[in-house]
């Protein structure tokens, strides 16, 4: 599957983090959030981070100019009807997530794939609550997306082969270390993290 464009919805950390390893992988993204102020705020965060990376010659300053042309702001969610697979980062809350995935596969090309970032709530919840099930998946990125190498593709009951191998290859694209993982709470990471914390109190 060729995936030319990535929608990211969320341009908190870690939304405006995965559009910045999309765009610096080459790929042209649309970054989306409720508002201007938002949208700019990540715009700013992905924009000081490649400025410092000009400043240490890890990159030129062309090269950072190519990456913050390959990133358009959007406010609104049927922008997402140009993208060829969609990465939710909206905040952690349930009822949230199944409104912004029963609206994209409303607005969304039927081709399209649809991930979210959560490890928190179950990929088969997020799946039913649209008409492509077989489309949907996790794509868990660490904090901070920029630096850490680790992204849990989460296989939802209903994920199918093609949107698990498209999302792996997605992932190496951005050069990170795919890991595969069943739709279990916290995933791998979180869920090695939590009896650790709770051992620590």
């Amino acid at each position: 599957m060729d995936i030319n464009t990535l929608g990211v919805i969320g341009a908190g950390q870690m939304g405006n983090g995965i559009a910045q390893v999309a765009a610096m992988s080459g790929i042209h993204v649309i970054m989306n959030d409720i508002s201007e102020e938002f949208v700019q705020k990540g715009l700013s965060t992905i924009t000081g981070i490649l400025t410092r990376s000009v400043g240490k010659g890890k990159i030129t300053e062309t090269e950072k100019e190519s990456i913050l042309g390959r990133i358009s702001a959007s406010t609104n969610l049927k922008d997402m009807a140009g993208a060829d697979f969609v990465v939710e980062a909206a905040t952690e809350n349930e009822t949230l997530k199944f409104k912004i995935f029963k609206d994209l596969d409303n607005i969304c090309p039927p081709a399209a794939i649809l991930s979210t970032n959560t490890s928190s709530i179950p990929i088969g919840r997020i799946a039913s609550q649209t008409q492509r099930p077989e489309k949907v998946i996790g794509m868990h990125f660490m904090n901070p997306v920029p630096v850490m190498r680790l992204v849990e593709n989460i296989r939802g009951l209903a994920t199918s082969v093609e949107t698990f191998e498209a999302t792996w290859d997605l992932s190496l694209k951005f050069r990170k270390t795919p890991a595969e993982t069943k739709d279990y709470p916290g995933c791998i990471a979180n869920r090695l993290l939590q009896p650790m914390i709770n051992e620590a109190v």
